[in-house]
């Protein structure tokens, strides 16, 4: 017994020392990686705030009797990775910040229809071109509009 406490000591510290010993930076979201350095040239704020939405989701609703919509729209603001978030569901509407990660390229947002009616996946595309999901907007009960975050992202160096 006591031997086997030894060993997984020293398994222990032998991977503690061998990650610390790495100098990369890297970018992590639930061990996914979102592939980019942790240092940027993107600049922490827009010269020009474009007015229409940069990413969104609209679907026609089943009411027969109004011109209803679920929708999902990302604003750009004055901050570079930050977007303002707007949500509506029939008449239900909600507002909220979104702040994408940095990773060294200019911030893509994408919303993408998401698995159940009334759903839809707000990410971002990555270095390597795919898409990361983020938070997810739905309908819950058929009166309330909910937004879950899905993953989280934060870009974390090693001092070399």
């Amino acid at each position: 017994m006591k031997t086997n406490i030894i060993n997984c000591l020293l398994i222990l510290s032998i991977f503690i020392l061998s990650s610390c010993n790495s100098h990369e930076a890297k970018t992590s979201s639930n061990n996914d990686s979102a592939q980019g350095p942790a240092s940027s040239v993107i600049p922490e704020n827009r010269t020009e705030v474009k007015k229409e939405p940069v990413a969104e989701y609209k679907e026609k609703t089943d009411n027969p009797l109004n011109d209803w919509y679920f929708s999902v729209r990302l604003f750009e603001t004055t901050k570079t990775f930050d977007y303002l978030l707007r949500m509506q569901f029939e008449e239900i509407r909600g507002e909220d910040t979104l702040t994408l990660p940095d990773l060294g390229i200019e911030p893509k947002p994408v919303i993408q229809k998401g698995k159940d009616k009334y759903s839809c996946i707000i990410g971002f595309m990555d270095k390597d071109n795919q898409f990361r999901e983020y938070k997810m907007v739905y309908v819950k009960d058929g009166n309330q509009l909910k937004l879950v975050t899905l993953h989280h992202y934060s870009m974390v160096s090693d001092s070399k």
